[in-house]
Parts: structure tokens; C-alpha cells; sequence
């Protein structure tokens, strides 16, 4: 065999194998692209939900994500579309489902168990769901607020209890929210029950229709529509505990004092605790889990007393001096059992319907 002949027989095996290699690579299976991560989380909220833009974007930041909030009206009404969406969520994440509420999210299976990390910093006196569906985030007093000067000016002494309601001075002044829709409003029901008992409660009720309460649909309504402070025409409302410090702080003109009293003495508040759950069905699981982490943190804890005015879970998280100073905390709050409010809560409503709505 000549050189020649040689390199032309290992030439054509060359390019045989060359040709071979190619027609291999052309005919391997493609990889499967590796899956990427939702770039969006979305946060279903009550309408009252509020949080520093830079507390967000931080979250955002670390978590290469982008945190759409979904406002669905007060949380009864909120609760009722994420119902009617069970199986296909329309968020991945529930926030402001309250105790008063809480039976009923939970009976629904809207929610996912999810045991945070950041629960073992959580007070077990606000971890009420065993099994971890709905994790606490936040409480407040749900309590009555007067206008200051409403009073001053009539030269009348403003409610100190409920008792007091239902007596004619009183008549025509009260504004309450529908428990079935409004989650201040249950839980001023429930201030009555625990007052006067599920023996007691409904002719307490039917004595302030008497006297000419007001009930509207949600917390908004009643306090910027109807309460005298924003304009309205009744200087008594179910609010907050929490109330007299924001309307300080988001005062148009400087005021040293707040405009609006709060009711406290003889049982006349309602504690409420509001919680956070991953709803079933989301795609975004795991982001899911960071957020419900978010929230239970010192960052966003520290964050929220003024944003929504309401108390921090977490007691690593410090209270600012502009919230504590005008708060009003009662020394005592109407007291229901929780397991009673399960099992009943859904007549007690049904039976407040008919006594005040007929």
C-alpha cells in the first residue's frame, strides 16, 4: 500500500466518522429546559392591607420576584371570592383572614399547611390553627371611637360602654359595619355576645335599632362616609383601639391630640387576630413560603403598626413611639370561646340578620 492510497483510505474513514458524530448530534434528544421560577407572586389582602414601599422592593430585591397585592374588599367579602375560586386560586397567598373569620376559611380547605421557621418566635397564645393553614401575623382591638368634639360641643358625656348605647342620648349617633361582610363588625357582635350572652345579645341588638344604629356594609363606609370626624353624620363608630394614633399621624394640619376617643371600659372591646395562609392550588409554592416568612419577620412586623395600626406577632418586633404613645389598650376585652365561635357563628349572624335587617 502506497502513502498515498493509505491517507486516502484514512480520509474517507475521517470524514465517515466526522459525518457519523454530526448525524449523533442531530438525532440526541434535546435537554428539557430547566424550569424557571414565577417571576410574580400574588398576595390576596383585605382593602385595609398597607405596607412601606421599600419594605416590598427589599423583598423583591432578595427574592428576584415581583409581589402584585390583590385587594378584594373587606375581609368577609375577600373570603367569599376566595371561596368561589376554591381549585383555582386567584393568589397564591391570603392575607387578613381574622379570628372571627377563621373557622369558616379553615372548614372551606382553602389553605395549605406550612410550619414557618418563624414560628417558634410566635407567642403560642396567636397560633390557633394547629395545623398550620393560618399563621398569625398581627392583632388589634376592635373597639368603639367617639368624636371629641361632637361631644364637647353638644355638652354631652361620650359613651363609656356598651350599655350606654341604647339610651336616648344616644339615639341616631351609632354606626356599625354587617357582621356577615365586615370582620370589625363580627367582631362587635361578638363583643356583644361575650357582654350579654348568647341569651342576651339579640334584645340588646334589637334595642339599638331602637335607637336608630346604622349599619353599612364595610369598615371604610362607616368610618370616612358616615363617622362625623370625616364628614359624616354619626360620631360613633366600631373601629379601632388603634385609630386615635393614625388619625395624628395622617392629620392634614399638625394636632397634638388625637380627634377621636375610644370606648375600653367594661368588656366593650373585641380582640382580633389576623392571619396569612398559602391558598391551595398555587403554582409558586415556594415563593409562597418566603412571603408568609416576610411576614412573620422583624422587618415587616416593625413595619406594619404604622402602616395598618394594628400590634406585631412577633415581640422582637419594636413598637414605634408615635403608635404607642395615643393607642388605647383595654384592660379587658370581651371574651368568646374560640370553639363556640366555630360552631355557632354562622346562626349568631343568621339570627343578627333577622332581628336587625327584616
Amino acid at each position: 500500500m502506497t502513502h498515498k492510497t493509505f491517507f486516502s483510505l484514512w480520509k474517507g474513514s475521517a470524514i465517515l466518522l466526522v459525518f457519523s458524530l454530526m448525524v449523533a448530534a442531530c438525532t440526541s434528544p434535546t435537554p428539557a429546559p430547566t424550569p424557571t421560577p414565577n417571576p410574580f407572586l400574588t398576595v390576596m389582602t383585605h382593602d385595609s392591607f398597607a405596607a412601606t414601599e421599600t419594605v416590598i422592593a427589599a423583598f423583591e430585591r432578595e427574592h428576584q420576584v415581583k409581589v402584585q397585592f390583590l385587594k378584594a374588599g373587606d375581609v368577609g367579602s375577600a373570603l367569599n371570592k376566595a371561596i368561589l375560586a376554591k381549585g383555582n386560586p386567584l393568589a397564591d397567598v391570603f392575607y387578613g383572614v381574622d379570628n372571627t373569620f377563621l373557622s369558616r376559611a379553615l372548614a372551606e380547605d382553602l389553605f395549605e399547611p406550612y410550619a414557618s421557621p418563624l414560628l417558634k418566635e410566635i407567642p403560642i397564645i396567636y397560633q390557633l390553627d394547629t395545623q398550620n393553614r393560618m399563621l398569625p401575623v398581627d392583632y388589634g382591638d376592635v373597639c368603639l371611637n367617639y368624636d371629641r368634639n361632637y361631644f364637647a360641643e353638644k355638652g354631652i358625656q361620650p359613651p363609656k360602654n356598651l350599655a350606654d348605647l341604647i339610651k336616648p342620648e344616644y339615639k341616631g349617633l351609632l354606626v356599625v359595619q354587617n357582621p356577615a361582610l365586615s370582620s370589625p363588625g363580627l367582631a362587635f357582635l361578638l363583643t356583644t355576645i361575650g357582654v350579654y350572652g348568647t341569651e342576651g345579645y339579640l334584645d340588646y341588638w334589637k334595642k339599638l335599632v331602637e335607637n336608630d344604629v346604622k349599619v353599612v356594609n364595610d369598615w371604610e363606609t362607616a368610618y370616612y362616609s358616615e363617622f362625623s370626624v370625616h364628614g359624616g353624620t354619626r360620631p360613633i363608630v366600631v373601629s379601632y383601639s388603634s385609630s386615635p394614633p393614625a388619625e395624628v399621624i395622617f392629620a392634614e394640619t399638625p394636632v397634638d391630640q388625637p380627634p377621636t376617643g375610644v370606648v375600653t371600659e367594661d368588656r366593650s372591646c373585641f380582640r382580633q387576630i389576623e392571619f396569612v395562609g398559602i391558598l391551595k392550588g398555587t403554582k409558586n409554592r415556594t415563593m409562597a413560603e418566603k412571603w408568609v416568612d416576610f411576614m412573620l419577620s422583624k422587618t415587616f412586623q416593625e413595619d406594619m403598626p404604622l402602616q395598618m395600626f394594628v400590634f406585631p406577632v412577633n415581640p422582637n418586633a419594636q413598637l414605634p413611639d408615635e403608635f404607642t404613645r395615643f393607642v388605647v389598650i383595654p384592660s379587658e376585652t370581651a371574651q368568646v370561646d374560640p370553639q363556640a365561635i366555630e360552631q355557632n357563628r354562622e346562626a349568631w349572624i343568621q339570627a343578627w340578620s333577622e332581628a336587625v335587617l327584616r
